[in-house]
């Protein structure tokens, strides 16, 4: 079993897959919020209340914490098996402390696909650079929280999905398709572009 998570700003779309590369099966979606839904600088912590750079360090620095908590708080309800509509995701949190599997079972594993991962320090621009450094936050406070529960992650860019995934999978992209049709049938709407890429990220690590 593995998930696959598309990183957005504030939150990202999980996809949990479980099967082989060969015969992979769709399990479960869900959002993944990775900010404070009730402190809304916590969705952009790098901007300020008029949509410019932020530049009190002191705010970043407070919003990050609570980005922090965050995280770990929603990574823990997808292990533990509960989404926020109340549906049980019983495979995913017992894949790390099944007895059955035995001690040398396999981790579950993770990847995070994300639009960059620019150095925010090489960006010039101090809008450009904030959203930079809002996508290597999130990206970062989502992987540390998945490490400290024993996930291996790995972190893929987005624009170099298709091509992994055709010389991992060993599919044409008419295969890749269908089978994402598949996933979308189970999983149901809405069944976008970022849940496809959640969707290859899992079953990239499967």
């Amino acid at each position: 079993m593995s998930i696959g998570f598309r990183v957005k700003s504030g939150y990202a779309i999980a996809i949990v897959v479980e099967g082989s590369r060969e015969a992979p099966v769709a399990v479960s979606r869900q959002i993944v919020q990775l900010c404070d839904p009730q402190k809304a600088e916590t969705r952009q912590p790098y901007h300020s209340g008029v949509g410019e750079a932020e530049e009190n360090q002191r705010a970043i620095a407070a919003r990050v914490k609570v980005i922090e908590r965050a995280a770990a708080r929603s990574v823990d309800a997808l292990l533990d098996g509960t989404t926020g509509a109340g549906r049980v995701l019983p495979s995913v949190g017992r894949v790390l402390s099944d007895p059955a599997r035995g001690a040398t079972s396999t981790p579950l594993r993770a990847a995070l696909v994300v639009g960059s991962t620019i150095d925010p320090a090489t960006v010039g621009n101090p809008h450009i650079r904030a959203h930079a450094s809002e996508g290597k936050l999130f990206r970062s406070v989502l992987e540390a929280a998945l490490a400290s529960r024993g996930v291996d992650c790995t972190v893929i860019v987005e624009k170099q999905l298709a091509d992994t995934a055709r010389r991992q999978l060993q599919r044409t992209d008419a295969q890749i398709r269908s089978a994402l049709t598949a996933f979308g049938n189970v999983l149901g709407r809405p069944w976008r572009g970022d849940e496809k890429s959640a969707a290859i990220g899992a079953w990239l690590r499967l």
